[in-house]
């Protein structure tokens, strides 16, 4: 089968394009711009690990040019999409929408719009754990509240959450978001905070910790946000015939049927690890791990941050059996060998 992955080059879509590629059964086009927002020199060399693979090729594209991805849409004919393409980072959407406009809406636009043109038979997207925003309560679940994002890149993916939801039911398309909750592991991105964590505490510059370093985060390794891809990956929803058979068996019995809930609408999955930790206990791990003392600030809140995020799983784990293998300190021991390694630390 033909699978087509945005993003390539990041971190997680390096990531589910190697693990797609090495399954054998699959044909893989990555697809990246390879934006200078961090270091192209990492996307470069995470590129470089895929191209042993056979079964893996990459082009460098914008997703978001709409005519030139509708051209490779109708080119290639992928029978599965995974977007993984977006401007990613919360506090930099605060200065720099501009950027966040043309990538998460726009470039999602475009996509949803080449999908359409030539459909493939299902289309995985990335959200994320942004979008619970304001009143959020711990755990998030699926269902809850997502009308009032904090940061301008939740907002962002609120809207593509609505915009899929729209295609699916105007157009037919298979479609299921995913709200990623704080991924780390090996080729992790530079502005996330295991790495900024590790590069301060080995320079001996001082760690600025917002919210006294009482934030929550619901740390979860690459391999199980891999899983939860790929897994859902392979089962899109019903088939527009079956939900047009099941609205009809719901009027038929007197009752109002519910978008919400049609077995062929768009779906939404958390995928997260349901295990926040303080951020001063991951800085504690880190030291420990690296064998140096952290120089630790303490900072009021930081605007655009959330305080807490933790994934409820009840949804993913009923439909795929979801349930995250990796603990914290298993993770966090595989990520500082990869950044001892990669930055020679």
């Amino acid at each position: 089968m033909k699978v087509l992955v945005t993003g390539a080059a990041g971190f997680i879509g390096q990531n589910v394009a190697r693990r797609l590629a090495e399954t054998k059964r699959c044909e893989v086009l990555g697809v990246d711009n390879l934006g200078d927002y961090y270091d192209v020199g990492l996307k470069r060399a995470r590129l470089a690990e895929l191209e042993p693979l056979e079964n893996f090729r990459f082009l460098q594209a914008d997703f978001a040019d709409a005519d030139k991805f509708a051209g490779l849409m109708a080119h290639f004919r992928p029978d599965y999409v995974v977007h993984l393409g977006a401007q990613p980072g919360v506090r930099y959407s605060m200065e720099h929408p501009a950027a966040y406009t043309r990538s998460n809406l726009d470039g999602f636009a475009s996509v949803l719009e080449a999908c359409r043109r030539t459909p493939p038979k299902h289309l995985v997207y990335a959200s994320s754990s942004s979008v619970y925003g304001a009143g959020a309560k711990s755990p998030f679940r699926e269902d809850d509240n997502t009308d009032q994002p904090i940061s301008y890149y939740g907002a962002t993916k609120k809207a593509n959450e609505l915009m899929a939801y729209s295609y699916g039911l105007n157009h037919g398309l298979h479609l299921t978001g995913l709200r990623f909750f704080t991924v780390y592991g090996p080729w992790g991105r530079p502005d996330m905070a295991p790495t900024l964590f590790a590069r301060a505490i080995c320079e001996g510059r001082p760690l600025t910790l917002f919210n006294q370093g009482r934030n929550l985060r619901d740390f979860t390794y690459v391999d199980d946000i891999v899983d939860g891809v790929v897994k859902i990956l392979l089962y899109p929803p019903a088939s527009h015939a079956r939900v047009n058979e099941a609205t009809a068996a719901t009027r038929a019995a007197g009752l109002i049927p519910s978008l919400a809930v049609s077995p062929g609408a768009p779906r939404i999955f958390n995928l997260g690890h349901n295990r926040p930790v303080e951020t001063l206990l991951f800085v504690k791990m880190l030291e420990q791990l690296l064998g140096r003392p952290a120089i630790t600030e303490l900072a009021p809140p930081q605007p655009g941050d959330m305080l807490e995020t933790c994934a409820d799983l009840t949804r993913v784990q009923s439909a795929f059996g979801f349930a995250p293998k990796v603990p914290l300190e298993e993770g966090l021991k595989r990520f500082v060998e990869w950044f001892r390694g990669y930055y020679r630390m």
